[in-house]
């Protein structure tokens, strides 16, 4: 038999409640050593609110959790009858593994955003906003460029009636 990953769908928000299970419950199976790691996908999220810049957590994939495992009868009832586990994704009776390529991307990205915070507000050229605060607080322009890594995006305000480029945080403004 060998290992392979497989999606665990779970109630929302249950996410990481339901990894504590499944540990748990590990812990006194016989089983233990036919699961090698269990995964909730998150990511790192920066966002500023009232002037401070917070970092956060955000899972990437709510309501589902990935399994590595050899798949046994007794360790599938083991993880499929936890609290808070809906079942698991695979068409028919039996869970179906995910594609070798598919988990390879997706361990890639978990980790990457892992590392560096994205921003939680992500903006698209060409796109209407508001400005939320500073000197321009209330005018509305169009998004001309975006500078993700800074934080910061250029937008076009109208000021006296005259397009002007203006250049803003992403706390300082809301889309429309």
């Amino acid at each position: 038999m060998s290992t392979k990953w497989y999606v665990l769908h779970t109630q929302t928000g249950a996410e990481e409640k339901v990894k504590t299970h499944v540990e748990n419950k590990l812990k006194l199976s016989p089983h233990k050593e036919l699961i090698f790691q269990i995964l909730v996908p998150s990511e790192r999220v920066a966002e500023v609110k009232s002037g401070k810049k917070r970092i956060t957590e955000r899972k990437f994939f709510p309501g589902y959790i990935l399994i590595q495992m050899e798949l046994t009868d007794e360790v599938w009832y083991l993880v499929k009858n936890t609290p808070g586990v809906t079942g698991f994704i695979g068409s028919g009776t039996r869970p179906a593994p995910v594609d070798d390529q598919e988990i390879a991307y997706i361990l890639k990205q978990n980790e990457e955003r892992k590392e560096k915070p994205i921003p939680k507000m992500l903006f698209e050229k060409g796109e209407s906003v508001r400005v939320t605060e500073g000197p321009f607080v209330n005018f509305t322009g169009v998004i001309d460029e975006i500078f993700p890594t800074k934080g910061k995006l250029k937008a076009s305000i109208s000021v006296f009636g005259r397009s002007t480029p203006v250049e803003l945080e992403y706390w300082q403004v809301e889309k429309l």
